[in-house]
């Protein structure tokens, strides 16, 4: 949701990202845990994901935007769902983001200009005045939309990081390239 020069602003931050970071909760879901018993009565928890954010998420690793996520929560699901889409990071289990971000940073060697961050609550803006770009996405809380570069038009879990993908393609030039794979017109 930005207007003429700030969408501007933000195509720019977007043409230097290299690495995708993301909460989970929220942002590649809707927020909604499932809990299910399994046959020897333990509690299984489980979450959906949004398959349109793991194509787009596919073809950002075609270009060399690396991937990641930074979760409060620990969940098999996760885990399982990273290395589906190939993502080089996977933290979970703790809301203190900044050190991990540091850790990541030394690791892919990159700039936090050439980071995005996109989020949805008060854990994550933290790392919102870190980065080159920062998201919230549209169910995001308004405290974290306020400090955001840009926000989403789709919630989590339903196309906002689709969204966030086709910017940084678009940003940096692929986009086209992405409608020409599929034999769809150029925008």
């Amino acid at each position: 949701m930005t207007r003429g020069h700030e969408m501007d602003e933000v195509t720019s931050r977007a043409a230097k990202i290299r690495l995708l970071l993301m909460d989970v909760d929220g942002v590649l879901t809707d927020g909604k845990l499932y809990f299910f018993p399994d046959a020897a009565g333990n509690t299984i928890e489980t979450k959906g994901f949004d398959s349109q954010d793991g194509i787009a998420l596919h073809w950002i690793h075609w270009y060399g935007i690396k991937a990641g996520v930074i979760s409060g929560r620990n969940s098999p699901a996760t885990v399982e769902r990273a290395r589906q889409l190939k993502f080089e990071y996977v933290f979970q289990g703790t809301i203190e983001k900044v050190p991990i971000f540091e850790q990541i940073l030394a690791d892919a060697q990159l700039r936090p200009d050439q980071v995005a961050y996109v989020g949805d609550d008060f854990t994550d803006v933290i790392l919102f005045e870190r980065v080159g770009l920062a998201v919230a996405t549209a169910n995001a809380r308004p405290e974290v939309k306020q400090l955001a570069h840009y926000v989403t038009r789709a919630p989590g879990g339903g196309g906002a990081v689709r969204e966030v993908c086709e910017l940084l393609l678009e940003a940096q030039g692929h986009w086209d390239k992405i409608l020409e794979k599929y034999g769809l017109p150029r925008s």
